[in-house]
């Protein structure tokens, strides 16, 4: 959302605007000497100063939802004024500040209100995130200190992983290298970035290929106007496509009624903002509030096994569609020759453009209500009876996600055959029965493909996901977790124990991408014996292994006895039989990168995650062995 108000007519009502400065850059505007300020000039800078050094600013809260939890997953800082605001609306304070050099200043002040007033709310403890904005050009700008916005968090009680800073793309960013180098900065102190109104700036793609943000919010702007035939619409479902394969969690704002709201269903984004679950207030609202649809989750919807249907595009069928300029008598003729045929797609110049339902079309274009359909249609084209509201999907979506879809439509169209494209070209359809079928069938396999011990997914899960991510470019971490010197462990404490061990970190691993990957593609699963799988987002993947490792080792005095703690070793038979010293249990991790890597194939993220567990367990102790250009971690 950016600082215009998402209801343009209450531009001059409310002051819901965004801590960030517009257009301009600081050495557009340098700060004028009081001996250069005319009298009105000089007037408005030291009202503007009056405003910052006296504080006289609050932020207001504006909650960001989670369709798939049914829950509030964020809330947004925004600045309003305390009292009068001389400006008259907080766009026009704004360019105050760039007009007499204070956008410095300002930002700061409400970078400062956003993390008081939300510890005042609470939000801390609610386990959502704080969107916070700042001015790009604040952190250009020679006086800015690095440190400072970390300390005001610090001293609100926020931790930085809570946090994420929202970057305006209304603002034009002159020095992208060292805009990118304190992005950076911020980054590594464990802050998030998100890309705000993206699309509707200066940035664009070079922002998002540069700044590689956590989140990209999508501006309102093409939530107008935005039916499947208009370009709005692709815009929206190519932008989140995009992100959502390059792992960025993506926003929708502007979110201001029920068409908005199925437009975001329909193309998969979760994330959503803006008055049509509630405007900004001075306090936070509680989800019991909300009004929040609760959509099924994709990622709990049954399993996926190798051997069976990867995506939809397996099950599709090619159905020669009709031109919407062919003439009815066309569409009769088809249905007539083919008695088994449900649904006609149907192109306008090669791109999918409607359907033909056969019961619909009998019953109102070729008998109608008076028995006269077929006289009073014989002469229309095929544009003139088709239907417009019809579900199409990419190749690559899981038939777990399209039953979802599916479940989501109106009654009347809920059994239309699934139109189905490859890069928005149409390749067939699929039958509703055919994905119910194929949701059923690999619901019952994952039921007997848990490993009993743990209840994690086993190896068919395993590799029916990588395999479906592959095949959708998705760029994903593997992360190979093995339990060091098992065996003699197993043998010297017994069953029962290592039993115990394994359960325990099988628990560690699920509380670890449950904190850390909320996306639709994180999980974790057990290979087998002692050994554990986890996939998530490459941004995830150092955080999440140093989280297992962390809680393994604060548990690890409970697998050993005091001795054997007090020793740092115990004593068991090695694979030759031979008694021998071994260290405290230990965990190796091998990660392996798709975006280090070209991966086409299971056979060789296996290989390569073989060679980094060798090298993993060259090393005592727990070890964080990566596939990137950067050091070992060692835990």
């Amino acid at each position: 959302m950016n600082r215009r108000l998402t209801d343009s007519s209450a531009n001059n009502r409310e002051n819901n605007l965004r801590l960030i400065s517009t257009h301009s850059t600081p050495e557009a505007h340098p700060p004028y000497p009081s001996c250069q300020l005319d009298h009105d000039l000089r007037a408005s800078h030291d009202a503007l100063q009056t405003i910052i050094t006296e504080n006289r600013l609050t932020s207001f809260f504006q909650p960001i939802v989670s369709l798939e939890q049914g829950s509030i997953y964020a809330y947004e800082a925004l600045c309003r004024t305390v009292g009068p605001n001389p400006f008259d609306t907080i766009e026009n304070l704004f360019q105050q500040a760039i007009i007499t050099g204070q956008t410095l200043p300002l930002d700061m002040c409400c970078r400062n209100n956003s993390f008081t007033c939300a510890a005042k709310e609470n939000i801390p403890a609610s386990n959502a995130l704080l969107f916070v904005n700042i001015c790009p050009t604040s952190l250009l700008h020679p006086d800015h200190n690095t440190g400072l916005t970390e300390k005001m968090a610090n001293q609100a009680g926020i931790a930085q992983e809570s946090i994420v800073l929202e970057i305006t793309e209304q603002e034009a960013v002159v020095n992208y290298n060292l805009f990118i180098k304190a992005i950076d900065h911020y980054r590594k102190r464990g802050f998030r970035i998100a890309i705000d109104d993206f699309g509707a700036g200066y940035g664009g793609l070079k922002m998002l290929s540069m700044l590689e943000p956590d989140y990209v919010k999508i501006d309102r702007h093409f939530f107008q106007h935005h039916g499947k035939g208009n370009i709005n619409y692709n815009l929206i479902d190519a932008i989140a496509t995009a992100c959502h394969r390059i792992g960025i969690d993506v926003i929708a704002e502007g979110i201001e009624c029920e068409n908005d709201l199925q437009i975001c269903r329909e193309i998969g984004i979760q994330l959503l903002q803006g008055y049509h679950f509630a405007r900004p207030s001075r306090e936070a609202v509680s989800v019991e509030q909300l009004d929040i649809p609760i959509l099924p989750s994709i990622k709990t919807s049954g399993t996926k096994l190798f051997d069976e249907v990867i995506c939809v595009g397996d099950i599709s069928t090619f159905v020669e569609p009709i031109d919407i300029n062919d003439r009815v008598l066309e569409v009769l003729k088809r249905l007539t020759a083919s008695p088994q045929l449900d649904c006609i797609p149907v192109l306008n110049k090669d791109r999918l453009f409607g359907l033909i339902n056969r019961r619909r079309f009998m019953e109102s274009h070729m008998v109608g209500r008076h028995g006269y359909g077929m006289s009073l249609n014989y002469y229309k084209n095929v544009g003139d009876v088709l239907e417009k509201s019809f579900l199409q999907v990419p190749h690559y979506s899981s038939v777990e996600e399209v039953a979802r879809k599916v479940h989501l439509r109106q009654q009347l169209s809920v059994y239309d055959d699934i139109c189905v494209t490859r890069s928005g070209k149409y390749i067939g359809t699929v039958s509703v029965r055919a994905i119910l079928n194929a949701v059923t069938e690999n619901s019952m396999m994952m039921a007997r493909g848990a490993n009993p011990l743990t209840g994690l997914p086993g190896n068919e899960f395993i590799q029916r996901q990588i395999a479906q991510m592959l095949s959708r470019s998705v760029h994903f971490d593997v992360c190979y977790i093995d339990i060091d010197s098992f065996k003699p462990y197993n043998d010297r404490h017994g069953f029962e124990m290592g039993d115990r061990v394994i359960k325990k970190v099988g628990d560690i691993l699920v509380n670890a991408v449950k904190k850390w990957d909320q996306s639709n593609i994180g999980f974790a699963g057990h290979i087998g014996g002692d050994d554990f799988i986890i996939i998530t987002r490459p941004k995830h993947s150092l955080a999440i292994c140093k989280y297992v490792l962390e809680q393994f080792n604060q548990l690890r005095k409970a697998f050993h006895t005091k001795e054997e703690l007090d020793n740092d070793m115990y004593m068991s038979m090695d694979r030759e039989g031979n008694s021998r010293q071994f260290g405290l249990l230990s965990l190796s991790i091998g990660v392996v990168s798709t975006e280090i890597h070209r991966i086409c194939s299971i056979a060789e993220i296996s290989s390569i995650a073989s060679d980094l567990k060798k090298r993993a367990k060259s090393i005592c102790g727990s070890v964080i062995v990566r596939d990137r250009r950067e050091q070992n971690v060692v835990v």
